[in-house]
């Protein structure tokens, strides 16, 4: 197969050939404006996937270069494999019209994360008649279960076609009451003989910074403050086809990014950044939870890692060990977190084990251990993911937590003396219909839990909340496509009580011709911060319309009341932000 969108290989002609013939959205399961066909086949080495998207005006195709993993209103296909067949997770691979990779992995409701990446070629070419793809996937990077015959995939297959309206096609028809995606794929059947080989990928980096400071501001010239460069090395080798094994020495962020940066003012709880380095994103929807007890980029300096990831059967299990040149603690509270580097460094070691429970449920345990010096952190318990039936599941997650910090660090940060420990719970129930949705969650987190591999900056509360959401949808062609109408509404409570937060949320979203949108919102909220309560009210305006593939327009607004926590009192907030994208042909965008 030569990759170049064309799609004139003598393979094709004997690939299995389906068409998409359900519009989901805007409107639900109708026939599409557009004919698009996927013809699926696969060699020894590769799988492959080329999509025929045929357009009455050609000239009017969304196609424009971008980065990698950014959405940008273009045409796009895409495929989702579900490679083990367990209705659980999947890996998505979406190609633009001008051959842009977007791939992450997405659970069974279909949510997406997208700093996952894999190997693969896509290209896309535009013709007289529409625009065709090309996919080659080389089995080296896909994960699978081992079988002596055929193999049994789920399959679904997309096609995006903004115009006046933001147009998604399917190859099957698409239940909204049913609260597994997943679950509603085709199921594929074929390729004996398939093989990762020997499944062996190798990443070298090298990385540089040099950082310079002026000793008076601003009329002081720069000194140098401090200059480093490092090699690093990432490697990834498949025991089999569905068990992978990888190593990395000194994994740095500067291999994926250069900076990530976020604004830090007047916040009460450490920031959050996604994770992005090759090691710690394989294999990450199996360390998936309730609560995010596992925070990768609190590791902020390994030397060397360790891990195993892979599923047999019914059972999935991922288990790594790495030791960090630094060690990096969020101390965190019921009203704020602080935080601090230990100049030390420490072992940690995760293990991750679940199961397959009927069709689409699931049970797990955790574990997970750092320590060094007289510090140690130590996390343990089980999780599970029960669906009982198309509408409603439940998730939950019990865990407990041993900790000790040096004498030192513990009276500097008000943090126990000795060993401590307590125990944290959190459920979610959802309820599913085409039109309705209910959230209910409980959460219970102990004052003394610590979860030091992971994000969890707020302890020392109990919480319930609530959430509605209902959804209008046109049933033919109108100036509007979607109304979304959600209602939320939570109450927390310190441990002894004491009030900590009790809001109620209202938001109104339209969706319509020229891919319009239009969000307000409004949000009342009683909170309780450093012995003082406060009344806060705040209003939310977004707008945006996207009337060509050469044109976007975005504007945010928020007003109200706000808590300046520097000084704890209450003052007046707002923010405005706008976005205007305007691309000049394919290669080049103001």
């Amino acid at each position: 197969m030569k990759i170049d969108g064309i799609l004139d290989e003598e393979g094709w002609a004997s690939a299995r050939v389906l068409e998409l013939n359900y519009e989901i959205s805007p409107r639900e399961n109708v026939v599409p404006p557009v004919r698009t066909e996927i013809l699926i086949t696969y060699s020894q080495t590769h799988l492959y996937f080329g999509f025929r998207c045929y357009d009455p005006e050609p000239a009017k195709i969304r196609a424009h270069y971008g980065e990698r993993d950014r959405f940008s209103g273009d045409d796009w296909v895409a495929v989702e494999i579900d490679t083990y067949n367990d209705t659980r997770r999947a890996i998505t691979l979406i190609t633009t019209a001008a051959g842009v990779q977007i791939d992450g992995l997405s659970d069974a409701a279909g949510i997406k994360d997208y700093n996952w990446d894999m190997i693969y070629n896509t290209a896309a070419r535009i013709q007289d008649w529409g625009y065709g793809v090309e996919v080659a996937i080389p089995f080296s990077s896909l994960r699978f279960q081992r079988t002596k015959g055929a193999q049994v995939w789920g399959l679904n297959a997309v096609r995006g076609y903004p115009r006046e309206m933001n147009h998604q096609i399917w190859a099957q028809p698409y239940d909204r009451g049913n609260n597994c995606r997943v679950c509603q794929y085709m199921k594929i059947e074929g390729f004996e003989g398939a093989s990762p080989g020997r499944n062996i990928e190798i990443d070298p980096t090298l990385t540089a910074s040099r950082t310079d400071e002026r000793a008076a501001f601003p009329e002081g010239g720069r000194s140098l403050r401090d200059q480093e460069a490092e090699a690093g090395l990432t490697a990834r080798w498949g025991l089999t086809p569905n068990l992978v094994l990888s190593g990395t020495v000194n994994p740095d962020f500067s291999q994926v990014e250069a900076d990530a940066a976020q604004l830090d003012i007047n916040q009460p709880f450490a920031l959050f950044y996604p994770e992005r380095r090759p090691f710690f994103t394989e294999g990450l929807d199996f360390f998936r939870m309730p609560l995010n007890i596992l925070y990768t980029r609190t590791m902020r300096d390994p030397r060397w890692g360790i891990k195993l990831t892979g599923k047999e059967g019914k059972n999935a299990v991922g288990a790594y060990a790495l030791q960090d040149d630094i060690t990096n603690l969020i101390f965190p509270g019921s009203q704020y977190s602080q935080s601090f580097t230990l100049r030390r460094p420490n072992t940690a070691g995760v293990l991750r084990y679940s199961r397959d429970l009927g069709k689409d449920s699931n049970l797990g345990v955790f574990a997970s251990d750092r320590e060094g010096g007289d510090y140690f952190n130590r996390v343990y318990g089980v999780d599970g993911h029960v669906r009982f039936g198309p509408k409603d599941e439940i998730v939950f997650q019990v865990l407990r937590s041993s900790t000790r910090y040096d004498a030192s660090t513990a009276q500097g940060f008000g943090q126990p003396q000795g060993t401590f420990g307590d125990a944290a719970l959190a459920a979610v129930f959802t309820h599913k219909t085409r039109y309705h949705q209910v959230d209910l969650e409980a959460d219970d987190i102990g004052k003394d839990f610590r979860a030091d591999l992971g994000y969890l900056p707020q302890v020392g509360f109990r919480r319930i909340a609530g959430q509605s959401m209902y959804t209008w949808i046109a049933k033919e062609k109108k100036w509007w496509s979607r109304f979304v109408l959600v209602n939320a509404a939570q109450y927390g409570l310190e441990y002894g009580g004491t009030l900590l937060v009790k809001s109620l949320d209202n938001t109104l979203a339209y969706t319509g011709i020229f891919q319009t949108t239009l969000t307000l919102g409004h949000s009342l909220s009683r909170q309780r911060y450093n012995g003082m309560e406060f009344d806060l009210s705040r209003f939310s305006l977004t707008a945006g319309v996207i009337p060509s593939g050469a044109f976007a327009l975005t504007i945010g607004s928020s007003f109200g009341d706000g808590l300046d926590y520097i000084n704890t009192r209450r003052g007046g907030k707002t923010s405005l932000g706008t976005q205007l994208i305007y691309n000049l042909g394919t290669h080049w965008s103001i």
